[in-house]
């Protein structure tokens, strides 16, 4: 079997694929991923929060007015 003519490399083992670098590049994705949804998450939320407690804000956009110190009453 070893010497059919059609075999080009008769005595070179068969080499296996290494998946080390496909593992550890889908590593790197699915980290990648899990980060980006916690951010996006985290600013999403951040977003609402500052959304419902914010103060409600005047028509002209200033602050009202305090009396002066001394005025009467």
């Amino acid at each position: 079997m070893t010497d059919d003519p059609r075999n080009k490399r008769p005595n070179a083992p068969q080499k296996k694929k290494n998946p080390t670098l496909g593992i550890s590049v889908f590593i790197v994705v699915v980290l990648l991923l899990v980060i980006f949804t916690l951010l996006f998450n985290a600013i999403r939320e951040k977003r609402e929060f500052d959304e419902q407690t914010a103060p409600p804000a005047t028509a002209s956009g200033a602050r009202p007015a305090l009396p002066a110190i001394g005025a009467s009453q």
